[in-house]
């Protein structure tokens, strides 16, 4: 035997005697006891402790999915029917066209309670005029009545019997009228008024004033504010 293979025989032996080899220490059968023995656990690597804490987070994670997709509704408004927001858009169209709606049935009654209003008084006022009208015309009737009762006043007569009867009408004539609410228009002595007087002669006259009313022919009368008939008389200067 060469010195060189004797020299490489012993260095493998030096190596062998300063490197033993234990083999029971890459054995993992025989640390499972140990660990479970000893009652502590391995550490863990970085990466399972972060797969451990994932897995917890992702329960609690879902459940407040499911609930906010319950709890949110449209505008971004929590709900709590679960309603999604395409069907609550056509619940609010419904929504706006039933207000649309109510809107335009609201203002057609205002104008139908505007118009029956409108209705009940011009019919009011028709009927109130009417009967002014009718009134009128019927006392008008009986008007030359009382003209010809007072030209027998003015006649002198010797039969006093006669005359009190007359007056006696008369006086029933005037209060007849006043219930009618029909009133003699003055005129003696007040200025003319084309509105309630009919002049159908003039004089001069110098103790009398302008316009002044000197005689009266017929005498005017009025119904309220409405004249039936014009005064008829005759006017100074």
């Amino acid at each position: 035997m060469t010195d060189e293979k004797i020299l490489e025989e012993e260095g493998k032996e030096v190596e062998n005697k300063e490197t033993p080899v234990n083999p029971e220490e890459n054995n993992p059968e025989k640390d499972a006891p140990a660990n479970e023995a000893t009652g502590v656990e391995p550490e863990a690597s970085p990466e399972e402790t972060e797969k451990a804490q994932t897995a917890e987070e992702s329960p609690a994670s879902e459940e407040t999915t499911e609930e906010s997709g319950k709890e949110k509704g449209f505008f971004g408004k929590v709900r709590k029917d679960g309603k999604k927001g395409k069907k609550l858009s056509k619940e609010e169209e419904k929504i706006a066209a039933l207000e649309e709606e109510k809107a335009v049935l609201n203002d057609r009654y205002l104008r139908v309670c505007a118009e029956y209003d409108n209705f009940r008084r011009r019919s009011q006022k028709e009927k109130d005029s009417l009967y002014g009208d009718v009134k009128a015309a019927a006392v008008t009737q009986f008007l030359p009545v009382y003209d010809n009762l007072e030209r027998a006043l003015k006649q002198g007569t010797e039969d006093e019997a006669y005359r009190k009867g007359v007056e006696m009408i008369m006086t029933q004539f005037n209060t007849t009228l006043e219930k009618l609410g029909v009133t003699p228009i003055e005129c003696l002595g007040e200025k003319f008024d084309p509105k309630l007087h009919n002049a159908v002669m003039h004089v001069d006259d110098e103790e009398k004033g302008e316009n002044e009313i000197v005689e009266v022919f017929q005498k005017g009368f009025k119904l309220g504010d409405k004249v039936i008939r014009f005064s008829m008389v005759k006017v100074a200067n």
